[in-house]
């Protein structure tokens, strides 16, 4: 195993740490996906495209992988030269832009799996599962959660998000949420703090974006990191309406 990775064994055989090296992620949007970028990168991950046309801000320095320097440049452009202070032979692509309607099947094009960290601003990010399913591409749909980490994988053969949107409304995050949340009522192990969250966020008297940690972050990489490992190795992963929840509360 190269050296580089060495102390991955164990966890990983030399014949999985080749895999994944040459597996391609399409990250879409760099908020969450800068965390998850790196984490997926140190484990082996080597072909990553990131896509995204923000540019960084200082509210997101309290969670998302920039430093105080890189404030007010491109997101992708910051994370790409991080992911390459970490490992230069990796082959990291980024795209200045945002994904629209019209170059979606453009920028999916030869990738195995797919990160869905999208702002819910318009019908993209529900487009995009739906073209990746109908590519074979499997897309990972990352939450920040404060204390804990949300993560719902939309596979070719599984239902999409749309089956839980609401009538006459756009899909967004809190939908997510909120689904997850009575699912896990349903199943006898109620997350109250998360419907606490939920309340409290609803009755903001100015609209706000959700309240976010670096924990969730740093919870949610290690989370989608394992997933698509799982997904290279042949392992069984849950899929929508299936999800996983990793809490550091309620423990």
């Amino acid at each position: 195993m190269e050296v580089r990775y060495s102390r991955n064994r164990i966890y990983i055989s030399k014949e999985e740490q080749e895999m994944i090296k040459d597996f391609p992620i399409l990250l879409g949007g760099s908020g969450i996906g800068s965390a998850i970028a790196e984490c997926a990168l140190r484990l082996g991950f080597e072909k990553i495209t990131i896509i995204d046309g923000d540019e960084v801000e200082t509210s997101n320095l309290n969670r998302q992988n920039y430093t105080a320097n890189d404030v007010g440049t491109m997101k992708t452009e910051a994370i790409m030269k991080r992911l390459k202070s970490i490992n230069s032979n990796a082959d990291i692509v980024h795209h200045n832009c945002f994904l629209t309607p019209e170059n979606v099947h453009e920028f999916i094009k030869g990738h195995k799996a797919a990160i869905n960290a999208l702002d819910f601003t318009s019908e993209v990010p529900l487009m995009f599962d739906k073209i990746c399913q109908e590519e074979n591409i499997t897309v990972l749909h990352p939450y920040n959660l404060g204390w804990a980490g949300l993560v719902t994988v939309i596979a070719p053969d599984s239902f999409s998000l749309d089956i839980i949107a609401k009538k006459g409304e756009r899909f967004n995050e809190l939908n997510m949420v909120e689904y997850a949340s009575s699912f896990m009522k349903f199943w006898g192990n109620p997350q109250d703090w998360i419907d606490d969250v939920i309340r409290e966020f609803k009755n903001e008297e100015e609209p706000l974006p959700p309240p976010q940690l670096s924990v969730a972050s740093s919870l949610v990489a290690g989370m989608c990191t394992h997933i698509l490992f799982n997904l290279v190795t042949g392992r069984e992963v849950k899929k929508f309406p299936d999800f996983y929840l990793t809490s550091l509360l309620n423990q």
